[in-house]
């Protein structure tokens, strides 16, 4: 049977088209090495699949493209920062996953949005406009309109909405900068991104808002909205964020976790925190701005950290 019409079978959650294109990207695999779509299997062979770092926006879009029907609304909890009759601004938790994809279809903001407000299921995306990654929490836009969501998605585009964030850093990293580098896939591990010379433009302007023993709290503005921009721009330049269970070097985390207290081997997840959001109103154009504090485990590595810089005062 061909290689693709096995994929199909066995990984029944994408489409065909998707694996053809993964198969030829050299992310579907068969017993270690990259095969043609159309090469034939007789069976016993060991077929790997290794999700591309963009698989999660491929497959969000089409799913959308095949039906928003399809996707389940469910009620939840959501934290609601701002509402008018035209977007709403919410504090996403960690954890919480922005839409589905095969093997996460339920549970997602997505569907507790589309329980919310049926009517954005005619919006696209259910009216998201950008994305965070499950383990980053904070701040983003939701278009209650397709004329809202124009506009904020061409705000985005024009690099007109600005994105602050808050993040832990290992090292003694330089009071400000700016890192103009391109991301792309990384060249030989591809669940990762990376700075690369392939990759597309992306700039990161970070500044020092405290300093601990070994890392920094730090500000990050985002001018571009690459993938993992700011956990890989950050360890390009040597500062991983603490935590991150894919860029941190484990060198570094073992760093700070020798802390006499040490509670932070427990925090699992890269300290990013969105806290501000600013945006032009898609329908007055005012300026509007929003904050939300970082949430409670952000909070408590902040504080195990001061207590530790201070002792050694």
């Amino acid at each position: 049977m061909r290689f693709d019409a096995v994929a199909a079978r066995l990984f029944a959650d994408y489409s065909r088209s998707r694996l053809q294109d993964w198969i030829k990207r050299g992310f579907l695999t068969t017993d270690g090495r990259a095969r043609r779509t159309s090469d034939k299997l007789v069976g016993g062979e060991q077929i790997v699949l290794v999700l591309p770092p963009d698989a999660m926006a491929d497959t969000w879009e089409e799913t959308w493209a095949n039906g928003a029907a399809a996707i389940e609304a469910q009620a939840m909890d959501i934290d609601i920062v701002h509402t008018d009759e035209h977007f709403y601004i919410v504090n996403k938790p960690v954890a919480l996953v922005m839409h589905p994809a095969p093997g996460n279809r339920t549970g997602t903001l997505m569907n507790g949005l589309l329980h919310l407000e049926p009517g954005l299921r005619h919006v696209p995306r259910a009216g998201i406009v950008h994305r965070l990654d499950k383990d980053t929490s904070g701040l983003c836009v939701v278009a209650r309109t397709l004329k809202a969501h124009t506009r904020l998605v061409e705000q985005l585009q024009a690099r007109s909405v600005s994105r602050e964030y808050l993040a832990i850093v290992i090292g003694d990293v330089p009071d400000a900068g700016t890192i103009d580098e391109p991301i792309g896939r990384h060249p030989k591990d591809r669940k990762r991104m990376a700075v690369v010379r392939s990759g597309k433009q992306a700039r990161t302007h970070f500044s020092v808002l405290e300093r601990f023993d070994a890392a920094a709290l730090v500000a990050v503005k985002l001018e571009t909205g690459r993938t993992h921009q700011i956990r890989v721009h950050m360890t390009h330049l040597g500062f991983p964020l603490l935590g991150d269970p894919v860029y941190s070097r484990r060198s570094s985390d073992q760093q700070i976790h020798k802390l006499d207290n040490n509670d932070l081997s427990e925090f699992g997840r890269q300290a990013l925190h969105a806290q501000a959001l600013g945006l032009m109103h898609p329908d007055d154009q005012r300026v509007c701005e929003y904050t939300a504090p970082p949430p409670a485990d952000f909070n408590h590595v902040l504080q195990i950290l001061r207590a530790d810089a201070a002792n050694k005062v």
